[in-house]
């Protein structure tokens, strides 16, 4: 675990570009095309160039001093917030 704060994503993995957004470190999708391709994003510690890259669960994101880990749902899981989730499988189809 690094000492990055951590952003929850709901897939397996997503792409370098869409995280930098998600995570607010650029505010447009334009912006994050230029940081990555002029190499100010380090994925893990080494630059990266490519705006696809896929990104998984404890990938860290950094440009300048700034840094956020890739978390999992896991990250924020809660027993009360599944107890009382109201979930009843007899009310959906396919179940």
């Amino acid at each position: 675990m690094s000492s990055f704060p951590v952003k929850t994503v709901r897939d397996l993995s997503i792409r370098l570009g869409q995280f930098i957004k998600l995570a607010s470190l650029v505010e447009t999708g334009g912006e994050a095309k230029e940081m990555i391709s002029t190499g100010h994003v380090m994925v893990n510690g080494r630059v990266e160039t490519r705006r696809g890259r896929m990104l998984y669960y404890g990938d860290v994101v950094t440009i300048g001093s700034v840094g956020v880990e890739v978390g999992g749902p896991e990250d924020g899981y809660s027993d009360e917030a599944v107890a009382n989730d109201n979930f009843a499988p007899e009310k959906r189809r396919n179940m």
